[in-house]
């Protein structure tokens, strides 16, 4: 089971179009600061030897990402909210239907699934466009915070974060529990399981904590040094990171600020900056 960043920066992308910053990420040759909009993939094979690729969000930057991991296929995709950097890479699942000649299933609450709904009227509506045309073909299906979904032996428990005042899902991944994938973990000892995937959160409520308890990995927002409001600053997001103790925590959607080399020197000891590419249990 493997988990890949495929992106890792903030909304805008580094570089920013247009930076003219003396000192910043944007400026950098390391190929660490170059950063497209956060996104993951989870690839794994299952009890009966499928091959299984399931997406954490889809955004503008899909196709690239895609292409540089080498994907061939889309089983399902988890969203965590509806912001653009999130959801507007969804046309370009229709090559993965095309590749497998199955629907995909995407997974997301009601108000987000709202927002597919209205953006890509053309998907969810196909019987009214004028002519018939390649579009996805997607199965839409309702998250609720706290209920878990199992999907090919992987466990999804979605929970409730804050961005700024926006509800929002982050996810704890682990192999259902007695599953082939759990012994398979359990011998493991590259296995990134339990993870919790945390990106674009500015605070957690009381009840998300115990999500986030025994965890191997944590992936969590950590936009800059300076204060924001809707998302974690490295500092605030290094706490929470010493707070849930996980085995190793990786930071994403960061902005130019954090230059990768200087930052990653700064951070306590488990935590880091990811990076696009990256991939854990490989």
């Amino acid at each position: 089971m493997h988990f890949r960043f495929l992106g890792t920066g903030t909304s805008a992308g580094i570089p920013l179009i247009g930076c003219r910053e003396p000192a910043c990420a944007c400026r950098s040759d390391d190929p660490r600061d170059r950063r497209l909009r956060t996104s993951a993939a989870i690839r794994f094979t299952d009890a009966s030897d499928r091959e299984r690729t399931i997406l954490l969000d889809c955004g503008p930057d899909f196709r690239a990402q895609a292409l540089a991991a080498g994907l061939d296929r889309c089983d399902a995709v988890l969203f965590t909210h509806n912001h653009v950097d999130h959801t507007w890479g969804v046309d370009e699942l229709r090559r993965f239907n095309a590749v497998m000649r199955a629907p995909i299933d995407v997974y997301a609450e009601a108000p987000v699934l709202e927002h597919l709904r209205r953006v890509y009227k053309h998907i969810f509506e196909r019987d009214l466009n004028v002519q018939d045309s390649f579009v996805a073909t997607l199965i839409a299906h309702r998250l609720e915070a706290d209920r878990p979904l199992e999907l090919y032996g992987l466990r999804f428990t979605p929970i409730r974060l804050l961005h700024g005042r926006l509800p929002v899902l982050g996810f704890r991944i682990e192999p259902v529990p007695g599953s082939e994938l759990a012994r398979r973990a359990s011998r493991d000892p590259q296995s990134p399981f339990p993870l919790a995937y945390c990106t674009d959160v500015s605070a957690f409520p009381p009840e998300s904590w115990a999500k986030l308890e025994g965890l191997r990995t944590l992936v969590l927002d950590a936009l800059r040094y300076r204060k924001h409001p809707t998302h974690l600053t490295i500092g605030q997001a290094a706490s929470v990171a010493q707070r849930v103790g996980a085995e190793a925590t990786w930071f994403v959607h960061m902005s130019h600020e954090l230059i990768h080399e200087t930052t990653d020197a700064e951070l306590p000891e488990g935590m880091r900056l990811a990076w696009d590419g990256l991939t854990l249990g490989a």
